[in-house]
């Protein structure tokens, strides 16, 4: 597993580094960035980390900017100091945010959260995925025929001969 951090702080970044070892010792830690274009330089090559620790506030902005800026394709855990962005994570990459001083437990389970959700990194089996949108409509799917009461019979009337219903004294009409 590929890890890369997003971390302007030095020894936040190293007591990172060091717990992640200790709880994925099987990861590679590709490196440190420290800024936000160095970020989005790095998201802009071909070669995606297969996880993401990023601080929200780096020594050049916000890191939402990564964001806006290049495509993130890896899951985001979120390393910060400040609480009020929680929101905002979510609605990127982000598996959990996790606040600073990082709890050791905290960390913990977000790692565990990150292998339940991609453990497995299969890749979907596109005759999986082919036969699942074969079946999905993408157009809604209207009603071909109604069948109409009259009396005690009973019959059906197609939708293109329809103009419109009405409803009266808790009675439906077709017109």
């Amino acid at each position: 597993m590929n890890i890369l951090i997003i971390e302007d702080e030095y020894h936040a970044a190293k007591r990172l580094q060091a717990l992640v070892k200790q709880f994925l010792p099987e990861a590679k830690i590709e490196e440190v960035i420290d800024s936000v274009e160095w970020a989005v330089e790095r998201f802009g090559n071909e070669n995606h980390p297969d996880l993401v620790f990023m601080d929200i506030q780096l020594s050049d902005g916000i890191s939402f900017s990564i964001f806006e800026q290049t495509e993130v394709k890896a899951p985001v855990i979120f390393t910060t100091a400040f609480d009020q962005y929680s929101l905002k994570a979510f609605k990127v990459n982000s598996i959990d945010y996790l606040l600073k001083p990082i709890d050791e437990d905290e960390l913990r389970a977000a790692l565990k959260k990150y292998k339940d959700l991609y453990a497995n990194n299969d890749k979907p089996d596109v005759s999986d995925l082919s036969s699942i949108l074969k079946n999905l409509s993408l157009g809604k799917k209207y009603k071909e025929r109604f069948l109409l009461k009259k009396g005690s019979e009973y019959s059906f009337l197609l939708s293109d001969d329809i103009a419109y219903f009405f409803s009266e004294d808790s009675i439906s009409f077709v017109m």
